[in-house]
């Protein structure tokens, strides 16, 4: 997060809080699954292995939907030229809408499997090199940033600007209570606008990622 922009930063947030809200919705719909944390899935996914094979199964799923949403991600950013993040964010506004139909014609694991496999390709929007550069869905990476930020503080040490990092775990939060409010009072149909904030996301990026720039917008 240091290394972006301002605008590029804000874009970073919104993400993060869209992913939050997905995956609170994700977590409702499927009675305490994850659609964009997996590392809660994989505790999940041993305590399945001991306690029944139908959690493990959704778990196990899950996982696997959204590790094949991270190689979608990274295939779009390898054949579109230009505008990969363009390209992922349409794709997560299509995949949003489905999950939302499947999760209103009453079958939600389905969904929640499209849902993963979408949080899995959000993560390669800001990418350089093959490697994430911000994670958008977990957030153990940015609280460590802080929590380092804040030692270095107690002793009069500047490592850098931690704020951004909290901020981009702020949003999540902020998001997951946004979707958890949604879902309660919408049921199914809370994703919908999820996909249409992807959908106007996918236009803004243009203004975000410059046109054949690396995917990370820096400051120079």
């Amino acid at each position: 997060m240091r290394r972006l922009d301002r605008r590029a930063r804000l874009f970073a947030i919104v993400l993060a809080a869209a992913a939050g809200y997905v995956d609170a919705a994700g977590f409702l719909m499927t009675g305490g699954f994850f659609v964009s944390f997996m590392s809660g899935n994989s505790t999940r996914l041993g305590v399945g292995l001991f306690r029944g094979a139908e959690e493990a199964l959704i778990a196990g799923g899950l996982i696997a939907a959204f590790v094949s949403g991270v190689v979608i991600g990274g295939v779009l950013r390898r054949v579109v030229a230009g505008r990969p993040e363009a390209a992922i964010l349409s794709v997560l506004a299509g995949a949003l809408a489905g999950a939302g139909v499947l999760a209103a014609q009453g079958w939600p694991l389905p969904a929640a499997l499209l849902l993963a496999c979408a949080m899995g390709a959000e993560n390669l929007i800001f990418a350089q090199g093959g490697e994430v550069r911000v994670g958008l869905t977990y957030m153990t990476g940015a609280l460590v940033k802080v929590g380092k930020g804040l030692a270095a503080a107690i002793f009069g040490e500047d490592r850098g600007p931690w704020l951004p990092d909290l901020m981009l775990w702020a949003g999540l939060v902020a998001g997951a209570a946004g979707g958890a409010v949604a879902y309660d009072r919408l049921g199914a149909p809370a994703l919908w606008p999820a996909a249409g904030a992807m959908a106007v996301l996918a236009a803004l990026s243009f203004s975000v990622f410059p046109r054949g720039a690396a995917a990370e917008p820096s400051r120079v």
